[in-house]
């Protein structure tokens, strides 16, 4: 039999999506603290995702413990696979997991937070959406329909609008390039107009979410929803880099 070729394996050379876990302090109890508490407030938000840590924020004189931090990861249902580093951070490479090349996409939309506070969660989320989904094409994809609930942990990408009728649970996510409509309660995450499209709107019966994003610009539910949107049926959309959350009108 050739050495070349062999039935019961291969190796080819490829590339896998992931997050990026990014630090930004040395302090372990702190990061512990923080992602307990997130953890906690929503548990299968992280639904067992790979990360790679990346430690490119931390100053030349700043170093962290791969290992204590992988196995703090770990614990919250993050898979760590190996970890970013800058030039001169050779001691990242310390530890078991291995180093590797993070190719940052360019010609996305950076993911902001409407109300100007930085949330790495929340932009890991959107640029994981990003990454994962190809360019848009031509011609305009027809409409996705999903007739069934969403359980946490399940993902629905369209090409271009999306339709839901039925329930978004938590950890749930449907992603889009065009619009979404959910006939349904949304209590996961609707990322819409995820390559720059800053038309999209997303529209549902009602809105209940951990996350509601278009073209990155997105809002996470620390800060909470007024009593004349939580729970009621909206339209989502932007107004140049603000996400404006409006009553439907439906009679």
């Amino acid at each position: 039999m050739s050495l070349k070729k062999t039935p019961f394996f291969e190796l080819r050379s490829g590339s896998v999506d992931t997050l990026l876990f990014v630090v930004k302090t040395t302090d372990l109890d702190a990061l512990r603290t923080e992602l307990t508490r997130r953890f906690e407030a929503t548990p299968e938000f992280f639904a067992n995702d790979t990360v790679a840590i990346d430690v490119r924020r931390l100053s030349a004189d700043e170093r962290i413990s791969i290992s204590e931090l992988a196995a703090l990861l770990d614990s919250v249902r993050m898979r760590p696979i190996g970890v970013v580093a800058s030039g001169d951070q050779a001691w990242a490479s310390e530890g078991a997991l291995p180093l590797l090349e993070a190719r940052d996409r360019r010609g996305a939309p950076k993911p902001s937070v409407d109300a100007g506070i930085e949330n790495t969660e929340a932009a890991a989320v959107i640029e994981a959406a990003v990454a994962q989904t190809p360019a848009p094409s031509a011609p305009v994809p027809k409409t996705t329909i999903i007739d069934r609930p969403l359980r946490s942990g399940q993902q629905v990408y369209a090409k271009g609008d999306l339709v839901v009728l039925g329930l978004v649970s938590y950890g749930a996510e449907v992603i889009a390039e065009g619009n979404i409509h959910i006939y349904a309660p949304l209590r996961g995450r609707a990322l819409a107009g995820v390559h720059g499209n800053l038309d999209a709107r997303i529209f549902c019966t009602c809105l209940e979410p951990e996350l509601i994003s278009i073209a990155g610009i997105y809002r996470t539910m620390e800060t909470p929803l007024g009593p004349d949107v939580l729970g009621k049926s909206v339209q989502i959309w932007l107004d140049e880099e603000k996400l404006m959350i409006e009553p439907l009108r439906l009679t």
